[in-house]
């Protein structure tokens, strides 16, 4: 997984939160207690931590069609964020699958990204509150180093990315999961929102861009559900961040929930 550059940072993300009118904390000064939870604000308020017995560390599978939202929600709610994009392969891995009918490259097809070392990074978290992951370059497909992520004791964190609910079964079993969410919204502004991003962040070549928003314009409604039969709940960013503050509140799905 180390690249030859050798190139590594540590990054610490904590969650964030701290809205004016807050409750004062109660006499233990527990994080986490459940006097001292406000609900209003980032899901980052809400807390699975008692005074008495704290909860383990668990991740919200966050995924979506390209362009969906999923990282600018992810921010939204102040928890801490494992990027699952950095998992994809090289542009020089000969299992990389292709388009059909085409010599482009198919990153939107789960062969592209690395899950079982996703999997291993969220368990990880979850565990220890710390992991080593790849730090991944869109525009040049390749691993230019890597970073230490830092959640410390964080109850709940988001994992996000095209492909998250293609782990949420496994995580489901290893116990990690508090919730797999798929966002879901108009084709045609995900496929605008997606291509403004990709240009102004140099991802692709245009002509690249276009063939490949166009295709996933298209087939939108049936990414979103398979997402669904892979354990994601589908709705808008409302409810997205509903659940997750009734997640960090340690309101957990069920171990059904995820499908088999």
């Amino acid at each position: 997984m180390v690249p030859a550059c050798g190139r590594s940072r540590v990054r610490t993300q904590r969650s964030r939160g701290g809205v004016p009118g807050s409750n004062p904390p109660c006499e233990t000064g527990r994080r986490g207690c459940r006097q001292c939870v406000d609900t209003r604000g980032h899901a980052s308020h809400w807390s699975p931590v008692s005074c008495s017995s704290p909860l383990p560390t668990r991740v919200v599978l966050l995924t979506g069609p390209s362009g969906s939202g999923k990282s600018s929600l992810a921010a939204r709610s102040g928890l801490p964020v494992l990027r699952l994009d950095d998992f994809y392969k090289e542009g020089t891995d000969p299992t990389l699958p292709l388009v059909e009918g085409s010599s482009d490259i198919d990153w939107d097809s789960p062969q592209s990204w690395d899950a079982e070392v996703a999997v291993a990074a969220v368990a990880e978290l979850c565990r220890t509150g710390r992991t080593e992951v790849p730090v991944y370059d869109i525009a040049t497909s390749s691993r230019t180093g890597t970073e230490t992520l830092d959640i410390s004791r964080t109850p709940l964190f988001i994992a996000e990315g095209i492909f998250a609910a293609d782990i949420a079964a496994r995580c489901q079993e290893l116990g990690l999961l508090a919730d797999a969410i798929c966002l879901r919204g108009r084709p045609s502004t995900t496929f605008r929102r997606r291509l403004a991003r990709d240009l102004r962040e140099g991802r692709k070549s245009l002509p690249f861009l276009l063939r490949r928003g166009l295709r996933l314009m298209r087939a939108e409604r049936g990414i979103v559900a398979r997402h669904v039969a892979l354990g994601a709940h589908a709705c808008g960013g409302d409810e997205a961040l509903g659940r997750l503050a009734a997640a960090a509140a340690g309101r957990h799905r069920s171990a059904t929930a995820a499908a088999a």
